[in-house]
């Protein structure tokens, strides 16, 4: 069985047992949370697409790790101008462990 879930603006196909990397959720390491906004449930046979959302369909997730991801550099420079901005960006992120699907 798996699913296609939504969360932070992007869109994930997750299993059971699954090791998920998305941006970041509130809550601690070892909490459970429930991630309702399931577009797309499949199983032996079974299809079930949202319009946008499965009704009553839920997936049920551990987090395993609060971080931040490798720093990108974002630069901007207009030649001739005097013109250059140097910033620095770190994302946060969750990583969770899909436990459940729950329909």
């Amino acid at each position: 069985m798996f699913a296609v879930i939504k969360t932070g603006g992007k869109q994930y196909k997750v299993a059971p047992g699954d090791t998920l990397r998305v941006e970041k959720l509130p809550g601690e390491p070892g909490e459970t949370v429930e991630l309702s906004e399931v577009l797309l449930v499949a199983g032996e046979g079974d299809l079930r697409i949202g319009t946008p959302v499965v009704e009553g369909a839920r997936v049920r997730a551990t987090i395993l790790e609060q971080g931040r991801s490798r720093k990108i550099i974002v630069f901007k420079k207009k030649r001739r101008k005097n013109y250059k901005r140097k910033r620095g960006h770190r994302q946060y992120f969750t990583v969770l462990k899909i436990e459940e699907i729950v329909v």
